[in-house]
């Protein structure tokens, strides 16, 4: 049972945190909820309490749900990797994350099948050098059910046997490639839509690492800095190519493409991105960490564009994977059970399939009698 905010400061703050979250000023919201400016000012100062009609006024006019102003915000996230501002925080991902977290919990709440199923991970110590690091990805492979040396595939589906729960929302390209909030059973990662398959795939197993370590808090800043947060992420992210890019399975296919074309740098390239299905710096640098290349290679590698006429030339496989909007399987059953047996109603339904469903999508439901509403829990 989460706490309820009651004090009219707290949700004073609430109200203004999610107005300037929508980008409105007090006039503007106060013309939407057919108040004074001055009357809403004293609201989100506390200094005067919101009517239950007024604070519905202003989620519908904010796009948030009562809920979200009356109810105590989740764990703290874990993790952000930030694409142009490395270090700055990340509003726009913070609410994605908040709403999710939100979801997870009710739907767990509600349906013990889903509980059941999403389970704490092991809880493995912060990799203290780039050898252990290496250790805690082929553990991580045993954990999500993936061979050694084989390409990882169906990340987002195989991450879940860990208990990440990966939901892929189009932030844009300016905000943080993903972030997480470690829960009481599993955890919560959103990863952004909006940057190319392979990057997505990084900031995933770039989440699972932290996971895996129950790290606290971290943004991830200054990838070649000296602090010691800094060294933490550094060790993650070996962590994480490691587990796209096995030592041994890369090698095998980075010498045999390499010497079996008259292009061979660019043959390889290409053909070991797309086998490996990661962009083409993750494969630099891990090409480059196992010495299998010269810097000069590796500058060339990251420059290099897979072309329509690679894709024909080498019959590499073309495949999207946590593309936008793409939710947990275990995640979606859950909803769908909690709407089939009528503890859900429509609009909830959808809402908890954050909008990615519409309503001729879900199952036929038997007519209900009007008492029947009081089955409902949302």
């Amino acid at each position: 049972m989460e706490h309820m905010v009651l004090n009219s400061a707290e949700l004073g703050h609430r109200v203004a945190q999610a107005r300037r979250r929508a980008g409105l000023t007090q006039a503007d919201l106060a013309r939407s909820i057919s108040v004074n400016r001055s009357v809403l000012a004293k609201m989100e100062t506390g200094n005067r309490r919101l009517s239950a009609l007024e604070l519905a006024r202003v989620a519908e006019a904010l796009g948030e749900r009562i809920e979200w102003f009356i109810e105590d915000t989740p764990p703290a996230i874990v993790s952000h990797r930030n694409v142009t501002d490395p270090g700055e925080p990340s509003p726009c991902i913070d609410v994605e994350v908040e709403r999710r977290v939100r979801a997870v919990e009710f739907v767990a709440r509600h349906d013990m099948e889903f509980r059941d199923k999403v389970k704490q991970p092991p809880v493995f110590p912060l990799p203290g050098n780039k050898e252990e690091a290496e250790d805690l990805a082929r553990e991580a492979r045993t954990i999500i059910g993936a061979q050694q040396e084989e390409a990882l595939t169906n990340l987002g589906t195989k991450v879940i046997r860990a208990g990440l729960l990966p939901f892929v929302v189009d932030l844009g390209t300016d905000t943080a490639d993903a972030a997480s909030v470690l829960l009481a059973n599993g955890a919560v990662a959103v990863v952004n839509g909006a940057l190319r398959v392979g990057r997505r795939r990084l900031s995933l197993a770039h989440e699972l690492g932290h996971l895996l370590v129950a790290d606290e808090y971290t943004i991830d800043w200054r990838v070649d800095g000296s602090t010691s947060r800094d060294f933490r992420e550094q060790l993650i992210d070996r962590f994480a190519r490691s587990l796209l890019l096995p030592s041994r399975a890369l090698q095998e296919k980075w010498e045999t493409w390499g010497e079996s074309s008259n292009n061979g740098l660019r043959s390889a390239t290409v053909r070991t991105a797309s086998h490996f299905r990661v962009d083409m710096s993750t494969l630099a640098r891990r090409l480059g960490e196992l010495g299998l290349i010269s810097g000069t290679q590796a500058s060339q590698i990251r420059t290099t564009k897979t072309t329509r006429a690679d894709i024909v030339k080498y019959d590499l496989v073309n495949s999207d994977e946590l593309y936008p909007g793409q939710l947990p399987r275990e995640y979606e059953a859950a909803v769908l059970r909690l709407f089939s047996t009528e503890k859900i109603s429509e609009d909830r339904a959808l809402d908890l399939l954050m909008n990615t469903w519409d309503s001729a999508e879900l199952p036929n439901l038997p007519e209900r009698n009007e008492s029947a509403i009081w089955q409902f829990v949302s």
